[in-house]
């Protein structure tokens, strides 16, 4: 009897053991539940949550309705939550290496290989005292999109004068200084209403997620080539991180390696199957030509890539890692 008794003790201090051995990560995402990125975040939760029962769990408080979208990556430093997925470009002003990302014309999965996530995330670790867990829906690329027919100069390049522009961090160094772009900077949550009102008239954007938000409810025009990549990662404080299990540690981050995998595979389908969409729908795409084309896609690459040094030079590290960010995050050669 006693025997009996006593293992049903040490039965019962086992099972609570375990449940407090559990580790949970509180997390917000950037943009609305209904966007396409935060599904993906939210299947990547869902997978670690399944991997890691037990071991570690996320629990995801909301998006912009619970910290707002660029508050949200001071939050994850000072501890306010443990996990953020955003947009590198909403911390630029601490670490405009994130440049990197947006520039780079390789995925998640090749930078991973080259050792350029591991370089990405060292210096978030140095500059932010957060860890840079994973790159998600890489691959996937930027647009200029219209309400009216772009016009076009004698040579085909873009002319961009009279357009009501909107603006952001991302992409305002190549619409200012490369087209000449008068921008208005808005958040992502406020373009519905300013294309509604007319305050602006056209607006860069990913290749997908336009149906999400329903902009193109009044954008009907597509330019082509597209440019730059998305910079969506996430990213962890650092204390929290270094808090957790080897095990826990080990699950997140094989989980989200295999999410930058699946979500850029993802994606690129997503793509095609918008893009479709919209064209069915009577969006028109306006293509530049030769080197009308070229010297549009070396505008985009090549401002930022000078804003980012110019930028790092600025900062107590310098500009170091700007040589070997350029060799681990863009292949020349693919733009030949």
């Amino acid at each position: 009897m006693k025997q009996t008794i006593l293992g049903g003790i040490l039965a019962s201090t086992a099972l609570t053991t375990a449940a407090f051995a559990q580790e949970t990560l509180t997390a917000v995402h950037a943009f609305p539940e209904s966007l396409i990125y935060t599904k993906s975040f939210l299947e990547f939760v869902d997978k670690v949550n399944t991997a890691g029962e037990g071991v570690v769990q996320i629990e995801v408080r909301g998006g912009p309705e619970a910290i707002g979208m660029f508050q949200q990556p001071d939050a994850v430093r000072s501890g306010v939550v443990d996990m953020v997925y955003t947009p590198g470009s909403f911390y630029a002003g601490a670490l405009p290496e994130k440049d990197a990302l947006v520039t780079s014309n390789l995925t998640a999965v090749e930078t991973r290989a080259n050792g350029g996530l591991d370089l990405i995330d060292q210096i978030h670790q140095e500059k932010m005292g957060v860890k840079y867990l994973g790159w998600f829906d890489s691959g996937v690329c930027y647009n200029l999109w219209t309400r009216n027919e772009p016009s076009l100069d004698a040579e085909g390049n873009l002319d961009v004068s009279g357009l009501k522009l909107r603006g952001n961090a991302v992409y305002n160094a190549f619409f200012t200084d490369y087209l000449g772009a008068q921008v208005i900077d808005l958040p992502t949550t406020e373009v519905y209403s300013a294309l509604e009102r007319g305050v602006v008239d056209a607006t860069g954007w990913t290749q997908i997620g336009l149906i999400d938000l329903k902009w193109n409810e009044f954008l009907n025009y597509r330019i082509e080539p597209c440019f730059f990549s998305t910079d969506l990662g996430t990213i962890v404080n650092l204390d929290k991180w270094n808090s957790l299990s080897d095990e826990a540690r080990k699950i997140l981050q094989d989980v989200a390696i295999e999410h930058e995998k699946a979500s850029a595979e993802k994606l690129g389908a997503v793509r095609d199957e918008d893009f479709a969409k919209l064209e069915e729908a009577g969006m028109t795409v306006v293509t530049l030509e030769g080197e009308a084309a070229q010297n549009y896609l070396a505008a985009a690459t090549q401002n930022t890539w000078n804003r980012m040094k110019g930028l790092m030079a600025e900062s107590p590290q310098g500009d170091g890692n700007y040589d070997k960010l350029i060799e681990l995050f863009y292949d020349a050669q693919k733009n030949q």
